[in-house]
């Protein structure tokens, strides 16, 4: 237990935080600022709320602004041993839960837990008793403290131990397996993983499903009740309607608007063509792969729409750090030029892929869309379902993935797939390429309020309060 009281009143703990640095070859560190949910709920409560945000050192740049004592205020970083932070971020968080939580493995060579998995799990808990020890260190008496996602699901428990005065709250990002898929684990890791987020006064969710997948393990894992008397709730981050409308309308996006527009030209009778957009990470969850293939189908089963439609998808790379994700943006990318080289015509690339990251292309894809696939094997939320109906100039059809937390609050508006079936998905494609204007207008309407419900500064400002009250509930 510590003895000493820090000064804060509000801590969010998370493996990124809101600033990263980078380090040039002369030696000079440069700040950039992030964005998301949190960056907006913790500037919603003011700068004299007394909140702090405890993150990761994540490369050179981190550790030798840590090391200079460089840093911004209400942020503190950790300069956690890079071993230790590799083992536990790559090995155990992005290789272990996450794809346990999004039913990723190949069952019949995958997983293994053997001595090299012990091994990352014991640097995985040095990773999170470092958290847990900083935010003790940090937190005033009785502070409410926010930790977030599968990187840290141990640190409420452990900081519980600790700071026993504390209210503690536990956010997971992504989806929560169901209790067969979950009990790959081994069974003390199962039990861990699961008490560490019961540590917490309450563990939240993006969707109901999620939280009843979570208590279901809970159930099988640990047996019946909520042993700690947790409270579990749900939080359905939404879109920021108006940060997105404003960017989406600033001079950069409006150029690289012109430029898509060129790109996928017009159809043989002069008629605009039409676009079917997608703007993903290359995260083995996205199922890019299968939306690709299904837009063949669709100019394999209609060639109708060949010369008609271009598949705009922005695949932008992710944890190129492990080989399963080099190997499958490598995937993406032969897929489709498979495509091109099949059905382009001189005056035609019916798929217009970039791996290059730029959020203002982003927005103008989202802005032109006719269709917007999103089409996820398994995703905790997914906010570009979310972002693109409240973009959208003239009205966009979602093709929406039935596994999508988006799809609890949108599928009643959106035409809903199986991710697995790509006939299915060719012919929603289709149907959605078809639709009448008048219907598509109606539906994205709908869509954009729905998407909008709960936008991030008000997400984050609920899980306080919620926090807070917790013991008067």
């Amino acid at each position: 237990m510590v003895s000493t009281r820090g000064t804060h009143s509000i801590l969010v703990a998370s493996n990124r935080g809101p600033v990263s640095y980078t380090l040039d070859e002369t030696g000079t560190l440069t700040a950039k600022r992030g964005g998301g949910g949190l960056v907006s709920g913790l500037s919603a409560i003011g700068p004299d709320a007394g909140a702090l945000w405890v993150c990761s050192a994540l490369g050179d740049g981190d550790r030798e602004a840590v090391r200079r004592g460089v840093g911004e205020d209400g942020v503190r970083m950790l300069d956690i041993d890079a071993d230790t932070h590799a083992a536990a971020y790559n090995d155990i968080a992005n290789s272990v839960l996450w794809f346990v939580n999004h039913l990723l493995y190949q069952t019949p060579l995958e997983p293994v837990f053997d001595k090299e998995f012990r091994r990352q799990w014991a640097a995985y808990e040095t990773y999170n008793h470092a958290f847990a020890e900083a935010l003790a260190e940090e937190a005033a008496e009785g502070a409410a403290v926010l930790v977030q996602d599968y990187h840290l699901v141990l640190v409420p428990r452990m900081l519980r131990e600790l700071r026993p005065d504390l209210r503690i709250g536990h956010f997971s990002h992504t989806p929560w397996a169901p209790p067969d898929y979950f009990r790959l684990l081994p069974d003390d890791i199962a039990a861990k993983v699961l008490g560490g987020i019961l540590g917490a006064d309450r563990a939240a969710f993006l969707t109901q499903r999620w939280a009843d997948a979570f208590t279901d393990c809970c159930h099988a894992v640990l047996g019946p009740g909520i042993p700690s008397g947790t409270r579990i709730g749900v939080h359905g981050l939404g879109a920021d309607a108006d940060f997105l409308r404003e960017r989406s309308h600033r001079p950069d996006v409006d150029e690289r608007l012109a430029v898509l527009r060129e790109q996928i030209g017009t159809a043989p009778d002069g008629s605009a063509r039409k676009a079917v957009v997608r703007v993903d990470r290359t995260e083995l969850s996205k199922n890019i792969v299968r939306g690709l293939l299904a837009f063949r189908e669709l100019l394999e089963e209609r060639p109708e729409w060949r010369e008609r439609v271009v598949h705009v998808a922005f695949a932008y790379p992710s944890r190129q750090d492990l080989a399963v994700y080099r190997d499958y943006t490598a995937e993406v990318q032969r897929v489709a030029d498979e495509i091109n080289s099949q059905y382009g015509t001189p005056g035609w690339t019916p798929v217009l892929l970039n791996l290059k990251d730029d959020f203002a292309r982003s927005l103008a894809s989202y802005r032109l869309a006719d269709v917007a696939l999103v089409n996820p094997i398994r995703d905790g939320m997914n906010l570009v379902a979310k972002e693109v109906p409240v973009v959208s100039d003239d009205g966009c059809v979602l093709v929406l993935s039935r596994e999508a937390g988006a799809y609890e609050e949108l599928g009643e508006d959106a035409i809903v797939v199986n991710p697995y079936d790509v006939s299915g998905t060719a012919r929603a494609l289709h149907e959605a390429l078809t639709m009448p204007v008048g219907e598509r207008a109606e539906r994205t309407k709908r869509l954009a309020v729905a998407a909008t419900a709960l936008p991030p500064a008000q997400w984050f400002l609920d899980q306080l309060e919620a926090l807070r009250s917790a013991d008067q509930a």
